[in-house]
């Protein structure tokens, strides 16, 4: 699997921190109510799928200091900026350049956060789930924080309108909000919460939605 999010998101890694909160509505929320689940049986390891900068990373160690956070992401550059950033935490923050489409680490807790919406099928995203439920520790936990989408129209259609609007809120132009959904469909592909539940379970996990604020929402097995 190869990703770039400065070619994705068009934007510099340097800004993606802030320009993510630009783009996803109640980011920080989602991102702190993630943790705060991942946290759940104070694990000793967590690994970060598809970490990015070390957003999730970087507020489950500054939660936790005896945990060890393991990162890892496909994009070279966005772990060069999450190891600058997570530089002081030392030994704690592992950084690993893989694919979460091969088999992952063993860890206490898991976590992801905008990353899996790049799975195309519900075929691929229960295989994700499975190697996520084969990699967990007993009674480990799953947080995932991504995008879901209705199915159909009237709420499909109010929900891209709702995001659309966060986004001009944000000081975008509707029609660059519209041009970066046409943009991101290439390679994100979001799909309906009942839908993401119902991949967990066939997974094997025991899944629930603990949180949800627009097209933002927080998912846990």
């Amino acid at each position: 699997m190869s990703h770039s999010v400065r070619r994705h998101l068009h934007v510099e890694i340097e800004e993606y921190d802030a320009q993510i909160r630009r783009f996803i509505p109640g980011y920080d929320e989602m991102i702190a109510t993630a943790v705060d689940h991942a946290l759940t049986g104070a694990p000793a390891r967590v690994l970060d799928i598809g970490s990015g900068t070390g957003a999730l990373a970087a507020a489950v160690l500054e939660r936790s200091d005896r945990v060890t956070v393991e990162l890892l992401d496909v994009d070279v550059e966005m772990l060069d900026q999450a190891r600058a950033r997570l530089e002081a935490f030392g030994s704690r923050a592992i950084y690993t350049v893989g694919s979460f489409l091969d088999p992952l680490p063993r860890a206490d807790a898991m976590m992801a956060s905008l990353s899996l919406h790049h799975l195309p099928t519900l075929e691929a995203k229960e295989a994700m789930y499975r190697r996520v439920r084969d990699a967990l520790e007993p009674g480990g936990i799953f947080a995932n924080a991504d995008a879901t989408m209705p199915a159909a129209d009237p709420e499909r259609a109010a929900t891209w309108r709702r995001w659309a609007d966060h986004m001009i809120s944000q000081g975008i132009a509707e029609a660059d909000a519209w041009r970066h959904f046409e943009a991101w469909s290439e390679e994100d592909t979001y799909f309906p919460l009942a839908e993401e539940l119902h991949a967990m379970r066939e997974a094997g996990l025991v899944a629930e939605c603990v949180w949800q604020e627009g097209i933002s929402t927080v998912m846990v097995g």
